[in-house]
Formats: structure tokens, sequence, C-alpha cells
């Protein structure tokens, strides 16, 4: 049997200011849940993660949460899905980037860059070359990009890490991009 493909979800413990933040988060639990791949978020039932999460698990779809304890009373967790409870945030974030094949990254705070800047770090240290999209709501994720792509100018970063970074505006095509990109690197 085929080993399940995992999608990391990285995304706002809150809403936002905007109605299509949330809409996003809900497509893109749906499209990963229908791609009948597991969702591997932060493990809180707030905000877009909530969101994202709580749509696959009503897809039917498999989720995996991984929440630290003490974060529990403060983001709750979502009841019918795996929750693995860890005891640090840097637990957390090392459990999510090992138990995703892919990630996508949808708008939130703080937290989400330093998820973000862990893993597209990492894939620049060739610890992992899994897939990286940013679902570009709004053109939430234009400012980092530009940003991303000055450090690139002013050379310090290498030009290789500008490949990695993938801007999609619908969920689906973020799924369906990750599915063919997994499915090309088996081949």
């Amino acid at each position: 049997m085929a080993k399940l493909r995992s999608i990391g979800v990285f995304c706002g413990s809150r809403l936002g200011e905007r109605e299509s933040y949330q809409d996003a988060a809900e497509a893109v639990g749906r499209a990963i849940a229908r791609a009948g791949a597991r969702l591997v978020y932060g493990g809180g039932d707030v905000g877009l993660m909530g969101v994202a999460a709580s749509t696959a698990a009503a897809e039917h779809g498999t989720v995996l949460g991984v929440i630290p304890g003490f974060l529990i009373a403060r983001e709750g967790h979502l009841d019918g899905v795996d929750v693995r409870i860890v005891e640090t945030m840097s637990e957390r974030k090392v459990q999510l980037i090992d138990e995703s094949d892919a990630f996508i990254i949808l708008p939130g705070g703080t937290g989400t860059l330093e998820e973000v800047f862990d893993v597209i770090s990492r894939q620049q240290l060739d610890l992992h070359d899994k897939p990286v999209v940013f679902l570009n709501v709004d053109g939430f994720w234009e400012p980092l990009v530009a940003l991303i792509r000055h450090t690139i100018d002013q050379g310090f970063t290498p030009p290789s890490l500008g490949e990695h970074i993938r801007l999609e505006d619908d969920a689906a095509r973020a799924v369906a991009h990750i599915l063919t990109t997994l499915d090309a690197a088996k081949a």
C-alpha cells in the first residue's frame, strides 16, 4: 500500500482582516482532503489553521495536528482528528516538517513566517527538497517574495532559492502542483 501523501499547512492562528483568507483556508482543507492527502498542521482549532483542518475533516480527509501541551488551553484542538501533543514549539515545528511531504503557506503572522523561513532555510541547506507553495490570497505574499528576491539580488541568498518559491492563487491548483511534483520526484 502506498504511503499517504502529507501536505503541511502553515497559516495564522487568527482569521485575519479579510474574509478571503478564511475562504482560502476552507479551499485548502477541501482540496487536500479531496486529493486523498493528509493535512498536517499546528493542532489548534482557532484561526485559519482551525478552518483548514476542520474543513478537511468535514470532507472525510485525514488530519494530523501537532500542538505543544501548553497551547491547548489557548488554541484548543479538534475532536475526531489525530492530535500529537509535544512539549515545545521547536518540537512542534520539527514534527510538522518531518511529517509533511510538501507545504502550502496561507496568510499568517510571525509564527507562520518562522515556519516559512525554517522550511526554506532547510531547503537551501539541502536538508529536504519538498515543494513549497504560497497561496497568494489577495497578493498577501508578494511583499515577502519581493524581500526574498532582494536578498538574492544583493548576494545574501543563493539564486536557487527563487526556484523553490511558487505562488498560486487557487488552492486546487496548489495541491495539484504539489502532487504532480511529488509524482515526478518518485518516477
